[in-house]
């Protein structure tokens, strides 16, 4: 039976351009290529863990629009549960321009209606009893720490995203923290990403991790900062690469994979994104996946 994860945060409609350079003065330019997909840090982990071969399900919030529709209708093509997610009506939902240049690196306008409701009492307030693990993110921290709450209760993992800067709540209820660069300096004030996480060490319960794009990650296990490299790629496309990573780390750890099995796996995950162009629609398969994986022991 696969394993069940389920995501809770944002889900966008991202219109991705392909230019040569990112946009710096106020004129007309012209993209090489043009494409429209859903985006958005818990969709894409969501999408990511489908395609994987996990079960998934998605808790987010959205507008009773058109772009809540092709948002939803999307998500539920690639196997994603939505029966969780809730329509606002009079609300919008979010969506973003995205400008990728030549070396793959993006630069991300966004939009979410700052009228749609943050409480998350709609929630379940039960975990159904076969669920693997909880995956939230920073863009609605008061669904994230009430359904960690729940999981760890329960005693399964509650990933929190840290892409920028949790609220001390989500992070309290947290079990695996794995932090962005910039959100882990914006909770640390320092720019080192392992310096950053060994200042964490003695006042955190969570497990802890930060990605560092072509650098790899850092985990903190025991006291000791360790860090696990990059695969060798050349990148295409890094947008929703860390949220394709987080996908896959949160499906490893429902597997039961132990932690640093988990993070090689998001890796590759990750990294076999990279080379493909638009957003979440170049994340791998669990085929190829492995086979990533056998080509790099």
């Amino acid at each position: 039976m696969p394993a069940i994860v389920l995501c809770v945060g944002i889900a966008v409609l991202d219109y991705v351009f392909a230019v040569d350079a990112i946009p710096t003065r106020a004129e007309k330019y012209r993209a090489r290529d043009l494409t429209t997909v859903g985006g958005g840090i818990a969709a894409n982990a969501a999408v990511a863990v489908a395609r994987l071969g996990g079960r998934v399900a998605l808790a987010t919030r959205l507008g009773d629009d058109s772009t809540g529709d092709a948002i939803v209708g999307e998500l539920e093509a690639e196997g994603v549960d939505c029966t969780p997610s809730r329509r606002f009506a009079g609300r919008r939902s979010p969506t973003s321009a995205i400008f990728v240049d030549s070396k793959g690196e993006r630069l991300v306008m966004s939009y979410a209606d700052p009228n749609l409701p943050t409480d998350p009492s709609w929630l379940p307030t039960q975990l159904p009893t076969d669920l693997g693990a909880v995956l939230g993110d920073t863009r609605w921290p008061e669904g994230a720490a009430h359904l960690f709450r729940l999981a760890r209760r329960r005693g399964i993992p509650a990933v929190l995203d840290g892409d920028r800067r949790p609220t001390a709540e989500a992070m309290d209820s947290a079990s695996h923290i794995v932090f962005s660069e910039q959100g882990l300096t914006e909770v640390t004030g320092i720019d080192d990403p392992a310096a950053g996480l060994q200042s964490l060490g003695g006042r955190a319960s969570n497990w802890l991790a930060v990605t560092v794009g072509e650098r790899g990650v850092y985990c903190l296990e025991d006291g000791r900062v360790i860090h696990d490299p990059a695969f060798p790629i050349t990148a295409v496309d890094t947008l929703a690469a860390g949220d394709v990573w987080h996908g896959a780390f949160a499906l490893g750890l429902a597997e039961g994979m132990p932690e640093r099995e988990a993070v090689r796996f998001a890796s590759a995950t990750s990294a076999l994104k990279c080379t493909r162009f638009g957003g979440r629609a170049g994340a791998p398969r669990r085929a190829e996946v492995e086979r990533f994986l056998e080509e790099h022991r």
